[in-house]
């Protein structure tokens, strides 16, 4: 499985987290598949799967970049605030993703307070980077 795909699936599972997949997360996920020539109907079938799997998938990531990890957690990070609602199972949920990228758990927290659940404002990405990069495991 290749690294977008264990991208697009981790975020449906934080979507479906909270029990509430709502449209707005609906929006960002196929967005960023959009962004990387993902068809719709392809992300269309992994929703599918990962209701009928309930999220119990574990989720391994092959070797990535530094950018492509934090770029991945950054998604995750900013589903989880963009229906304005965190839950601390989406929280444990991020977590546990930092970690499988290379991250301390505490990078989410980081991370957390200066990426905005509405995607048209934009932090400071390479300044966030700088940050991230000390809480590499």
């Amino acid at each position: 499985m290749d690294n977008l795909e264990t991208h697009l699936k981790s975020l449906i599972q934080l979507a479906v987290t909270d029990q509430n997949f709502t449209q707005v997360e609906k929006m960002l996920i196929y967005s960023i598949g959009k962004a990387h020539k993902v068809p719709e109907t392809h992300i269309d079938q992994l929703i599918e799967e990962n209701l009928v799997n309930k999220g119990n998938q574990d989720l391994q990531f092959s070797a990535l970049s530094f950018d492509d990890k934090f770029e991945y957690l950054y998604n995750i990070i900013q589903l989880m605030k963009i229906d304005n609602e965190v839950f601390l199972s989406e929280i444990k949920y991020c977590e546990d993703m930092a970690e499988k990228l290379g991250f301390k758990r505490k990078v989410v927290k980081t991370m957390s307070s200066r990426i905005f659940s509405d995607p048209s404002i934009t932090s400071d990405r390479e300044k966030l980077k700088t940050e991230v990069k000390k809480l590499q495991v």
